[in-house]
Formats: structure tokens, sequence, C-alpha cells
């Protein structure tokens, strides 16, 4: 019988997916071409992308690689950061790196050496050799590329300072401004909160709790914030209302800004992750963003199945979330 743990972390991951893949077909297309080509409701069902339905991108590449870091961590309880690091370095190599030490078993699955736009800054930084910290940033970059992987850090401890430090660490190791950096602290607590039986709006609030602790939080705290109080007056995410207000989601603070407000005010996946997709903006992110908020709050009966059934390495999210559960839940 499946655990609870792996439940909810299978919703997380697999929920992520989706939205990711939904996210896809449209990543690069502004809401007029999206209407375009779909009609005035934008898109609502999987588009082709990289040559079938269903594709994932660097987003869930790259999820899957913290997920296997904090894995291999965890089982030979060494640094949670340095694991994760040699990990992308692993997810560099499928896309072209240089040559690493094998280890885990992603590494082996052909399908993740498919390039799906990796994002610019990752490669980068992770092409440097340098280590990236908040204490001595890599870059001034605060691109998305940070939060839309750091869902599964919520996994890690129960300690909410500890996860936030943590995926803050594991931001910086590619992103060096703090909204690319914090935003992903921010994501990590507020999946933390919902697998530990909070409701959405309680985990925002804890999370804010720990964010303004940290110096440079001041922008991400603002849209944060913003955020919010449009989720309470009931504003829903149209594409109009993303671009006039929240921005595209290509830098950290935006994308979670995006994931966030779809994701409060929908009452299930299926419900939130058309508007997390649905604009001008970086689609694939925002939408994987509010698949792992979702999917963590709700669990995966409330994704339609035939998203699940045609997501790419459905059956290797699967086994990865398993694998994590196993060491992250009693």
């Amino acid at each position: 019988m499946t655990s609870r743990g792996s439940r909810t972390l299978r919703g997380c991951l697999l929920a992520g997916g989706v939205g990711d893949a939904l996210g896809a077909a449209i990543e690069f297309d502004r809401i007029d071409r999206v209407r375009g080509r779909f009609g005035p409701s934008g898109l609502t069902d999987y588009a082709p992308a990289y040559g079938r339905l269903g594709a994932i991108t660097d987003d869930t590449q790259m999820t899957l690689f913290t997920v296997e870091g904090l894995v291999l961590a965890k089982r030979r309880g060494s640094d949670p950061v340095h694991e994760v690091r040699v990990a992308y370095g692993r997810w560099l190599r499928t896309q072209g790196g240089p040559e690493v030490a094998p280890d885990g078993w992603l590494l082996d699955v052909p399908e993740l050496h498919e390039l799906r736009a990796p994002g610019n800054t990752c490669l980068a930084a992770l092409r440097s050799g340098r280590l990236g910290t908040v204490e001595s940033p890599i870059n001034d970059s605060k691109g998305c590329g940070a939060v839309m992987r750091a869902a599964p850090v919520g996994w890690w401890s129960d300690d909410v300072r500890e996860v936030f430090a943590l995926a803050t660490a594991t931001g910086a190791l590619t992103h060096g401004h703090p909204s690319g950096y914090l935003s992903a602290g921010v994501l990590a607590v507020v999946v933390q909160q919902l697998r530990l039986g909070a409701t959405l709006p309680e985990a925002v609030d804890v999370a804010r709790d720990e964010l303004v602790r940290w110096e440079g939080h001041e922008e991400q705290l603002a849209l944060l914030d913003l955020t919010v109080e449009m989720a309470a007056r009931g504003v829903r995410p149209t594409p109009e209302v993303i671009e006039t207000t929240l921005g595209g989601g290509w830098v950290g603070e935006e994308a979670l800004a995006i994931g966030l407000l779809a994701a409060l005010t929908s009452r299930s996946p299926a419900d939130g992750l058309l508007p997390a997709v649905n604009h001008s903006g970086d689609s694939d992110s925002t939408g994987a963003i509010c698949g792992n908020l979702l999917g963590t709050r709700d669990g995966l009966d409330e994704v339609p199945e035939h998203w699940l059934a045609d997501l790419e390495l459905a059956d290797v999210i699967t086994r990865l979330a398993d694998e994590a559960a196993e060491l992250f839940t009693p």
C-alpha cells in the first residue's frame, strides 16, 4: 500500500510535471497568439511540444535532480547542498555538459538527455565550476530557474528555518539575486506546511514570517503580499491581470506570485493549472509551481486522469517520489 507521504509527494511532483507540460507548448507565446491558436479560452489541454503531448521541460528535469540529490544526502548523512550541486552537474551532463561521475540512476534515463529549453543562467552557473552561495553570489540573476525546482526541499525537514535556508542555498548555486533564491525559500516552506496539514493561506503566512528575516527580502515580500491581497479579494489570474500586476514570471518573485495566485483562487488542480499557464510569460514554470502547490494540497485524485496518463516520464517521477518519501517521512 502506498503511504500517505508517498501519495503527497507524488501529488507534488506529478502535478508539477503536469503544469510544466501544459505550459511547455505556449511558453514563448504571447496570449493573443495563444488565443489565436486555441480559441478565446486559451490553452485547455495538452498541445504538442518537443514532438509529443505531455512533454516536460527543464523545470521538471531539474526538479527531479533536486530530489535525487536530497535522497542521496539523506541516505549518506551528507551535506544536502553539496549533493544537490553534484546532482545538478549530472543534469548539466544530460544537456551536453562535461562528463561526470555516475551516481543515482537519473543519469541512466535516456529521455532526461533531451534538450528542453534549459535556462541560460543555470547552464552558465554550473559550467563555471564556481560555488554560488548567498554570501558569495555567483551572478546577479533573479530568473525563475531557482524557484521552479525548489518544491522538493519542502520534504527535507519539518523545521521551517532549515527548509528555507536549504532552498535558498540550493537556489543560490545558480541564481545570486535575493529575489532569485528567496522565492525558492518561500515555495519550499509553503510546500512543507501544506504537507504538514496547513491550509494554503496559513502556509503562506509561515513562509512570510521566515522571509522577512532575510536580507534583501523587500522585493519578494512586496509581490507576495500583493498576491495574497488579490486572492483575498477574489481576483482571478486572467492573462490581463497577470500581465498588468504580477509580470511575466521570467523572474523568481513573479513566477512564484503567478503560480501562487492561481493556487490560492482555485478549488482543485484542474481548476488552477490552466489559469497558471495561460498568460504571455514563462508558462511552464508558473504551471509547474502551481502544480507543486495544488498537488501537495489536494493530491492526485483531482488531477484529470488523461493529464497524468500522457505525462512524459510519469513512471520515473513516481518511482523517485516513492524513494524520497520513504526517507523523508515517518
